[in-house]
């Protein structure tokens, strides 16, 4: 069976916060249509890296490349990046109030479309609104909540629920989901987990940033990569999830705190 094209490229890529490397030397490749998992302890650079990827300015690339759909992603300011069809999910999204969600995913939405498709007409309001409804309904949200200031006075399970409802209407071609399962009921896991899998297809990739097997019960990767000290030190199939749910990380040293300082 053919493999499908590359998606995102990554080669020896270098990061370092005010001065500290983080990530050192990563080596990554994803093809359309694959969910892979980034498991490790904390201070391992598993955050450091998709925030790198995404363009946060606090994270500054040393060296190496990383090429998405082809192009120098490195290249790219934030903007740019989400234009061509990155997205990241905060493991804290920020509030911001008096500015409903609603309204976010429509500029949002329009900002993307005019970029991608500068000569086909942007949905108006009133057809934006019946199209994010209908969004809505497949994840079972009610849609008074897109009228809500976004994330003021959520739940942390209502934050990654708002942000799966911004991934399925920007339809990313690459997700970045940095610890989207942190704290979450049961509920609010599967509807991120039912998120990801109504989107699964050639068109849609995801990164899953996680310390825990738990959404992977929900969502199976194709790959599961373990990161221990700024570095991937291991790669497999979804089994190793499960293998690191059951023994943990003492094998690649990591301390019975469960911290790794980078050197």
């Amino acid at each position: 069976m053919p493999k499908h094209p590359l998606l995102l490229d990554v080669r020896k890529l270098h990061v370092s916060v005010a001065g500290k490397d983080v990530v050192r030397g990563i080596d990554l490749q994803i093809r359309d249509g694959e969910i892979h998992a980034i498991m490790g302890p904390n201070g391992s650079g598993k955050s450091s890296f998709v925030h790198a990827l995404m363009g946060h300015p606090a994270f500054k690339t040393n060296s190496g490349k990383a090429l998405f759909q082809g192009k120098n992603l490195l290249s790219l300011d934030p903007t740019e990046r989400a234009v061509r069809g990155l997205f990241l999910a905060f493991q804290y999204p920020r509030e911001i109030a008096g500015v409903t969600l609603r309204s976010v995913l429509f500029a949002a939405f329009k900002t993307q479309s005019a970029a991608r498709n500068p000569e086909k007409k942007v949905l108006s309001p009133v057809k934006f609104q019946v199209f994010l409804e209908e969004k809505m309904r497949e994840l079972h949200m009610d849609p008074t909540f897109a009228e809500r200031s976004l994330n003021q006075g959520f739940s942390g399970g209502e934050k990654k629920k708002a942000e799966t409802l911004q991934m399925a209407v920007l339809q990313p071609r690459l997700a970045l989901l940095d610890e989207t399962d942190s704290g979450l009921d049961i509920d609010a896991l599967r509807v991120v987990a039912e998120g990801v899998n109504r989107m699964r297809s050639p068109a849609f990739s995801a990164v899953i940033v996680t310390h825990y097997a738990r959404l992977l019960e929900y969502v199976k990767p194709d790959r599961v990569h373990v990161m221990v000290r700024g570095k991937i030190v291991r790669s497999g199939g979804a089994e190793l999830a499960y293998e690191l749910e059951k023994e943990g990380y003492r094998k690649y040293g990591v301390t019975e705190e469960g911290q790794i300082p980078l050197e």
